[in-house]
């Protein structure tokens, strides 16, 4: 088939119409997601919820702006984002692939998407493979908008993965699916963030807070395994893993990271050899 014939191809032009204008949506809801959270570094600066010693405040930003460069920076040599493009080859046979294309059908795949990251979620914490890579991103001693960032470049690649098999699954368009996810970042950058917020309670009774996550993030494991959510309340209130707390300390109390080195390898050691093992790697330049 010439190139021209693959243009006069109507299902083939409209596939590249939607990926064009799926990909310029996404590129806009990610440039309105790192304004926001600037803002949020901003209003943590200048009126924090919780204070951390500066130190520590000053590690975790740069430890955790280091992952996510070099995260996406692997990710996009991998090209993993492609895999949605082949996943969404097999989508007409999901669960929503015959429904029209619309609002009711994007309010549908939010929910079932906030549902199926709230179970992978809960999923990372109660399987020890998982939790391996998941624990980098608890590993923070410090609870601020930066946090978000904080995750192990193979944690990111299984749930890619994953959410690949809903896109098979559900039956719906992977630019989509990674508009959403674009939206959830804003989530998490917002319950993350260290500030102060305005009828929290009431509104912690929809969606994920700050204060709710903030028990997510404790030491004690009977506190940080709960409030799975992204974005709903819902779930957690659904599947009776709500907490409601002040936790005394963030952080994992033997998982320590002072650097992006040993971020890295943190999900290479078992945390029963952590402390031994970290004296091992190297510490790089420490911050005054």
């Amino acid at each position: 088939m010439t190139g021209a014939e693959l243009t006069d191809n109507p299902i083939v032009t409209e596939t590249l119409q939607t990926g064009t204008s799926g990909l310029v949506v996404n590129e806009v809801l990610f440039s309105l997601a790192m304004i926001a959270f600037v803002i949020l570094l901003v209003m943590e600066k200048l009126k924090p919820f919780r204070s951390f010693p500066s130190k520590v405040t000053k590690n975790s930003f740069v430890t955790n702006t280091t992952a996510f460069v070099f995260n996406n920076i692997f990710l996009t040599i991998l090209r993993a984002s492609s895999l949605f493009l082949v996943a969404q080859q097999f989508s007409s046979h999901g669960l929503l692939g015959e429904m029209e294309n619309g609002p009711a059908k994007w309010l549908i795949c939010f929910l079932f998407f906030d549902l199926a990251i709230y179970v992978w979620h809960a999923a990372s914490h109660h399987f020890v493979f998982l939790w391996r890579f998941h624990k980098v991103h608890h590993s923070d001693k410090s609870f601020n908008v930066s946090t978000g960032f904080r995750f192990h470049v193979f944690d990111l690649l299984l749930e890619i993965v994953y959410k690949c098999v809903f896109v098979i699954i559900i039956g719906v368009d992977a630019y989509l699916v990674l508009a959403i996810e674009i939206v959830e970042l804003f989530f998490i950058f917002f319950h993350h963030a260290n500030i102060h917020v305005k009828f929290e309670k009431t509104l912690s009774d929809y969606i994920i807070t700050p204060n709710l996550h903030r028990v997510h993030h404790s030491a004690q494991r009977n506190e940080h395994d709960s409030n799975y959510g992204i974005v709903l309340a819902f779930w957690d209130k659904l599947f009776g893993t709500r907490k409601e707390a002040i936790p005394e300390t963030i952080g994992l109390d033997i998982v320590e990271a002072d650097n992006f080195v040993q971020l890295f390898f943190l999900a290479f050691i078992t945390e029963r050899h952590i402390k031994k093992w970290l004296h091992v790697i190297p510490k790089g330049k420490k911050n005054s």
